[in-house]
């Protein structure tokens, strides 16, 4: 669900209607509800409470949406963080959710960010390869101090989702193999400044199906009793993240936190440890807008299209991986004709949709593009020297630019000319 809904044929934000917020923010802005945040954190965590499974640490994939607004929010609901970089444990921790509550992942980790997390106190840091496992044991001697060690298994699990978010498969990058788990504990367990305690595993994002996770969760707490029975106390077992959610309402709603819960309960119920999840779209997905201004139609002998002053630069999803989100008139009108939803940068891939049906909209009218609360803002670049769009927050009637759009000058600021472009030259030309 979600609080964006039409009132008297006008879209609204919670209680706010969207031509306000553009009329005093301008166009192209990202608009949060903090209710829908709220609302679906609570949703994940009810679903395990109603099965008798409190033991739970619901650790908001930070990458998904990493505005500061929307992790305070979180963090006061009770949200722990999955982090993929200093930055984003920087973020996390200045949000106010406490360091013991985070943890920490990703394929390359660096001594400073394995030094940094250390010394803020981080809960977990998932360690996914062997030459990681001893950069952080030579990091933590350095710190003089024992990091909290979990590996990330790899089960060769096909997550049935998009190849390019597909973390799962012995193929990819991601984590150990489980075949080699074992001794990679056991080397763990040899050096001196770790602690081998938890196991995690991550398959992918967007997934729509369940059997993936049940298939991979068998196996990781196949290993777990493994471990344990070599001597291992374990203590945490993260079941990562990567819930669906519905970006298209004509296709049949990915599963739900009550259905997910139902497969999962019966296996970690009464189990001894902490039990990590590590949602994040499934969090922020659907929270989020991205609301665009018309320029104007264009019509060829091929097509029209429509052109918005949003582009592929602030929301990359379609571009990158051939996502749909749904569009729709700010101003409810009906649909009589087909178009091609476009941006202005100077690339072919820069459209958001291809032949969608949409009233016929004149300069200035606006338009939103749905479920664009994860992997939107996050993503977006200044590509063509455009500046990073607005992100606003709303909760019931009221709302906060949560971040500004910078000038140029600012944005050329960041940048200066090589000392010898600015000084005489001393050489001639023959």
């Amino acid at each position: 669900m979600d609080h964006f809904t039409y009132r008297e044929g006008i879209l609204h934000a919670e209680d706010i209607p969207l031509p306000a917020l553009a009329a005093q923010v301008g166009t192209p802005f990202y608009v949060y509800a903090q209710s829908t945040l709220t609302h679906h954190y609570h949703v994940f965590v009810d679903a395990f409470a109603r099965h008798d499974i409190h033991n739970i640490l619901v650790a908001y994939a930070v990458k998904a949406n990493s505005n500061i607004a929307v992790l305070k929010c979180l963090a006061q609901s009770g949200a722990g963080a999955d982090v993929v970089s200093a930055g984003e444990l920087a973020r996390a921790l200045h949000a106010g959710i406490p360091a013991k509550r985070i943890v920490f992942s990703g394929v390359g980790k660096t001594s400073d960010e394995l030094a940094f997390a250390l010394r803020q106190g981080i809960g977990m840091i998932n360690v996914e390869s062997i030459p990681e496992l001893h950069l952080l044991n030579q990091v933590a001697q350095d710190c003089q101090m024992t990091a909290p060690v979990s590996i990330r298994i790899n089960p060769d699990v096909d997550a049935q989702t998009h190849a390019k978010i597909a973390t799962g498969k012995k193929e990819t990058k991601f984590g150990i193999n489980i075949d080699q788990a074992p001794a990679v504990f056991a080397l763990g367990q040899s050096l001196p400044h770790l602690a081998m305690i938890g196991v995690d595993m991550h398959i992918g994002s967007q997934l729509t199906q369940l059997e993936p996770f049940a298939t991979a969760t068998d196996l990781l707490l196949d290993m777990v009793r493994h471990l344990r029975n070599q001597g291992h106390a374990i203590s945490h077992i993260d079941l990562g993240g990567g819930l669906g959610i519905s970006y298209d309402q004509d296709q049949a709603p990915p599963p739900s936190p009550d259905a997910y819960a139902a497969v999962l309960a019966p296996k970690i119920k009464g189990i001894d440890a902490t039990i990590a999840f590590e949602p994040g779209r499934l969090i922020a997905g659907n929270a989020g807008l991205l609301v665009s201004q018309v320029i104007y139609e264009k019509p060829t002998a091929a097509k029209n299209f429509l052109i918005i002053d949003a582009a592929m630069n602030d929301l990359m999803r379609p571009a990158l991986y051939d996502a749909h989100h749904e569009i729709q008139p700010v101003c409810a009108q009906d649909a009589d004709h087909l178009v091609d939803v476009v941006g202005p940068v100077c690339e072919t891939g820069d459209i958001f949709a291809k032949q969608i049906m949409l009233p016929h909209l004149k300069e200035g009218d606006l338009v939103a593009l749905r479920s664009a609360g994860a992997y939107g803002a996050v993503m977006a670049s200044e590509y063509n020297t455009r500046p990073l769009i607005p992100e606003v927050m709303v909760y019931q009637d009221r709302w906060a630019l949560i971040r500004r759009r910078p000038t140029f000058e600012e944005m050329i600021e960041r940048e200066s000319f090589a000392p010898w472009q600015t000084t005489p030259s001393t050489t001639s030309n023959p």
